[in-house]
């Protein structure tokens, strides 16, 4: 078994234009100084890192390694979720995902797809520069306007989307390949990907590719009522990354799952701060352990009630509570008579 790595934070929520969240080396210095060891980097975000740059110039990624470490930290994976939605939209959300990638590719669906597929290669490469084994991203959604069949899909309809998914990533995926990298989905409702059952039809039509994984997210499977501990049992395989993240979810006699467009304070099933929800952290740290999760434990921060800050500061310790130092040796060693085969055949009498 392996000791699970962490305590890690993912930058995404808490990069700002103001000081101290307004460059990597600030903001690095400040989670440092809450106790994080680690740093999810969103590639999206220029205030942090300049992906193609750090994709075509190893010095520059480097560069960007050193300010990390300097800070006492490592970078654990770099995120493209906002890049990797775009790899497939469908129509009717392309004004919706504008703010996604450059102005000049507003409203162009296939120039957005383009742009997204290039930064993930991009990604590839930078990852490598950078020395990491994965990388954190979304699938998109072709098919999600279709989650709950009213009018009833035709004939066919899933089967063509996951091909179409399948034909769009398969050349993504072997770019990671090719850096021997794991490409994590992070699976979530919005996403085609987004439970146990859509990453096995995903799967099927990547032929098995082993750098198809999933980064685990539980927060998102408690608002689906999905049982996120068996899922581990599952999908421990292909489990490679790991957002600690926690959610409730509070039905009513007026509202559930789909929340009947509430906002998030009002939602039956909200995100929540570590240990303000409902997710059984023990439970998770123990099956990832059992199974040698070989990664970090990162902090994904969001909560509709409390302030970014505290749920910075709570979170470190959090997760380094949580933390399992596996055990070398047998709890009931001290017992132990010591044998040989011989001495065996005579307690069974053979």
């Amino acid at each position: 078994m392996k000791t699970i790595k962490g305590p890690a934070i993912f930058l995404a929520q808490f990069a700002d234009d103001v000081a101290p969240f307004n460059n990597l080396k600030n903001i690095c210095e400040y989670m440092a100084d809450l106790g994080y060891k680690g740093v999810q980097i969103p590639s999206w975000d220029g205030r942090l890192i300049d992906l193609q740059k750090a994709a075509e110039s190893k010095t520059y990624a480097d560069e960007i390694a050193g300010i990390v470490a300097e800070t006492g930290m490592q970078i654990t994976e770099l995120s493209t979720h906002l890049q990797g939605q775009l790899v497939a939209v469908h129509p009717a959300y392309n004004e919706l995902f504008d703010g996604f990638a450059p102005a000049n590719l507003k409203g162009d669906l296939k120039g957005k797809t383009e742009w997204a597929t290039q930064q993930l290669k991009y990604a590839a490469k930078a990852s490598s520069n950078l020395g990491l084994t994965a990388h954190a991203t979304f699938s998109g959604a072709l098919m999600w306007h279709t989650v709950y069949p009213w009018p009833q899909r035709p004939a066919g309809l899933v089967e063509t989307g996951f091909t179409e998914l399948a034909k769009r990533w398969t050349p993504i995926l072997d770019e990671f390949d090719q850096y021997g990298i794991d490409v994590c989905y992070e699976l979530h409702p919005g996403e085609d990907l987004h439970d146990g059952v859509t990453f096995e039809m995903f799967l099927e039509k990547v032929n098995n590719h082993k750098r198809a994984n999933i980064l685990y997210d539980p927060s998102h499977f408690v608002l689906q009522c999905l049982d996120y501990l068996q899922f581990i049992d599952f999908y421990h395989d292909r489990i490679k990354m790991f957002h600690v993240k926690d959610a409730e979810f509070n039905p009513t006699g007026k509202q559930g799952v789909y929340g009947g467009f509430q906002g998030w304070v009002e939602r039956a099933g909200r995100f929540r701060s570590l240990g303000d929800g409902q997710v059984d952290f023990s439970g998770i740290f123990s099956k990832l352990s059992q199974y040698d999760y070989d990664g970090w434990a990162v902090l994904e921060w969001e909560c509709a009630i409390k302030h970014p800050e505290q749920g910075a500061a709570e979170g470190a310790p959090f997760i380094d509570s949580h933390i399992i130092r596996v055990t070398e040796k047998a709890f009931d060693d001290f017992a132990g008579v010591g044998a040989d085969e011989e001495f065996n055949k005579k307690i069974l009498g053979i």
